[in-house]
């Protein structure tokens, strides 16, 4: 039995159930928010009942989704909101994001099946570092993935590309509150999902990420709320270290440490440490606590910079340089190819590329140009454009 929009019964009911725990909400409250007995929404809910077009309607606005997202005919996301509460992390402040978290994650694994595709996982196990220090277990896991990687030892340009593209993670970037770095669990069937908080500066993004590989290298299957401020517990400290680590590996980082002081006659300065943090794209603090950790710099250098009034990135402007502003992709950039290809072949409508894009029409035909396009030079000389158009009629409406 299937209801009108085709989706097997369980699976609808799988779907209801999954929104209504990610609601936090009971059974009974569920159904007395739609005014059905409790024995009626359990029959929906394994799949023996057939819920009418008004009690789906109902449905949707007591858990706060669009129908479409509950009748749809792919099995659900694991619930996160009950993986976060779970670890006492699901706190009011983090509610909304982590509901945008598994809306996301669902769209996603939507597109990839029916597309016929699959995210591979080269995931690692998981670091055994039992026994050892926290810096220890941290710079083991952090030299050993840049190892397994092929990263080598210097500066990492595009650590979101290689997370999603080499090991298979899920990255999405959503507006969260700024106490809030990030986000992290682990739930099928979609898998390892990471969000980081796109309010933020691109560099604490960019550490947030590092932060939630870290948790996902060395305890994977807790579920984290990341703080601005990092937590005391040891879990939270030791990916804060792998962070710094895997960022900032030491051989290459006292290698260029080393060079700059040489250019300089043996002596460091701020400038210097500016331009490190801008080449490794870590905050100026990161890096000076960094070089500090390492024994580099003398311990309370940053400190006693910060009080003698360094404005740091009046410094910058005043070098020359340049930081990224922040991730602005809310989805994974494969993700986006295959919505634009799914798009461009009539089986992805505009308004459901928009939606799963989280962007208005305009700004996603955009990125339709922007990753359908492709530039070169012609013969002559000139530069020329070429664009994968599909002819009109086949282009999906609303």
């Amino acid at each position: 039995m299937t209801v009108a929009s085709d989706v097997p019964l369980p699976v609808l009911g799988a779907r209801l159930r999954e929104a209504r725990r990610a609601r936090g909400m009971s059974q009974a409250d569920a159904a007395a928010g739609i005014g059905v007995s409790r024995p009626t929404l359990i029959a929906v809910e394994q799949g023996k009942r057939v819920p009418a077009a008004a009690e789906l309607v109902d449905f949707a606005r007591l858990y706060g989704r669009d129908v479409h997202e509950l009748v749809r005919d792919t099995p659900p996301v694991e619930a996160l909101t009950a993986r976060f509460r779970a670890a006492e992390q699901g706190s009011r402040d983090t509610q909304a994001a982590v509901d945008e978290l598994q809306r996301l994650a669902d769209d996603v694994h939507e597109l990839e099946l029916s597309e016929g595709l699959t995210t591979q996982r080269r995931w690692p196990d998981e670091y055994d570092v039992a026994g050892l220090s926290l810096a220890a277990a941290a710079t083991l896991a952090a030299d050993e993935e840049r190892k397994r990687l092929g990263l080598g030892d210097g500066p990492l340009s595009n650590l979101r590309q290689v997370l999603e593209s080499d090991v298979g993670l899920r990255v999405f970037s959503l507006s969260m509150p700024s106490a809030v770095a990030g986000l992290f669990a682990v739930v099928e069937p979609v898998g390892a999902c990471i969000g980081i908080n796109s309010r933020h500066p691109f560099e604490r993004q960019r550490w947030t990420l590092a932060h939630e590989y870290g948790h996902f290298l060395l305890h994977r299957y807790s579920a984290e709320v990341t703080s601005v401020v990092p937590g005391r517990s040891r879990d939270e400290q030791t990916a804060e270290a792998f962070a710094a680590a895997f960022l900032m590996p030491k051989d290459g980082l006292i290698r260029r440490f080393q060079q700059a002081r040489r250019q300089r006659g043996g002596t460091v300065t701020a400038v210097d440490v500016l331009q490190l943090g801008a080449a490794y794209e870590v905050s100026a603090q990161a890096m000076a606590l960094r070089l500090e950790d390492l024994e580099l710099l003398a311990g309370g250098w940053w400190d006693s910079l910060v009080q003698r009034g360094l404005k740091v990135q009046e410094a910058r402007d005043t070098l020359g340089i340049a930081i990224q502003s922040r991730d602005e992709d809310t989805v994974p950039k494969r993700a986006q190819y295959l919505a634009v290809e799914a798009f461009l072949e009539g089986r992805l409508s505009e308004g459901r590329l928009a939606r799963l894009l989280r962007l208005d029409r305009v700004a996603a035909r955009d990125v339709v140009h922007r990753l359908a396009g492709s530039q070169d030079v012609a013969h002559e000389g000139e530069t020329q454009r070429w664009l994968w158009e599909p002819e009109p009629e086949t282009q999906a409406s609303d």
